[in-house]
């Protein structure tokens, strides 16, 4: 029998993989996760898309990026293809986060448990007002001085940092993070930040997501007039 493997690929073209593809990865893992919950074993990308309201050929053509992990006659191995989503996506190893913020938000995100559940580690708050710092979110995560970020993030290998300010600041403490050699960033801060071509920034806009609800919402009540 076949067994999926993960052919390699030459690093220029997985330079051309898109965003997009790497966000349907994710969704593919999740639902491989599902199954896997649920006692299945193997799947066809038709069935896949089928339970899941997926594209079975995008399925498809996403995956064949990264080499071929089905098997004929069968489909794919879920635990195997979960393994391999994984690794591609570089959940294979700890991730260690580290939170700028000790507001509300941030210490909601500091003791978010699904965080922890897909593999990042949520290893540390910082924060500039002297009261927080010393102390610990309600899971313990410890909050420390803004100004320690650099030594802290060597010390801890932290490779992720959330930006969970306020506006005014987030640039300011953006420009801390890429200081302290952090390259990946997830912006929860409104408005658009500046950061080198070689740190990757992710934003999320809570309020353009509810200003396109709101949209939404007003479409359905033109219609009803």
């Amino acid at each position: 029998m076949k067994t999926p493997n993960k052919a390699g690929k030459p690093r220029q073209a997985l330079d051309q993989v898109s965003e997009l593809t790497t966000n349907r990865l994710s969704v593919y893992l999740r639902c491989l996760n599902a199954l896997e919950d649920a006692g299945v074993l193997t799947v066809s990308s038709q069935s896949l898309a089928e339970q899941f309201h997926l594209n079975a050929a995008q399925i498809r053509k996403d995956l064949a990026y990264f080499g071929e992990f089905g098997v004929r006659g069968v489909g794919y191995y879920v635990g195997d293809l979960k393994r391999h989503l994984r690794q591609i996506l570089g959940l294979d190893r700890k991730l260690r986060v580290a939170i700028m913020g000790a507001g509300n938000l941030g210490l909601a995100l500091a003791d978010y448990p699904g965080f922890r559940q897909e593999g990042f580690e949520i290893a540390a708050l910082f924060d500039n007002l002297s009261a927080k710092v010393g102390q610990r979110s309600r899971g313990g995560v410890p909050i420390h001085d803004i100004h320690d970020l650099k030594k802290i993030a060597r010390r801890d290998g932290i490779s992720i940092a959330v930006i969970a300010v306020p506006a005014p600041s987030a640039q300011h403490v953006v420009a801390l993070v890429v200081a302290s050699g952090i390259r990946a960033v997830l912006n929860f801060s409104p408005g658009t930040l500046e950061v080198p071509d070689d740190v990757k920034l992710k934003s999320v806009d809570l309020t353009v997501s509810l200003e396109s609800l709101s949209f939404f919402l007003a479409q359905c009540e033109g219609d009803e007039k």
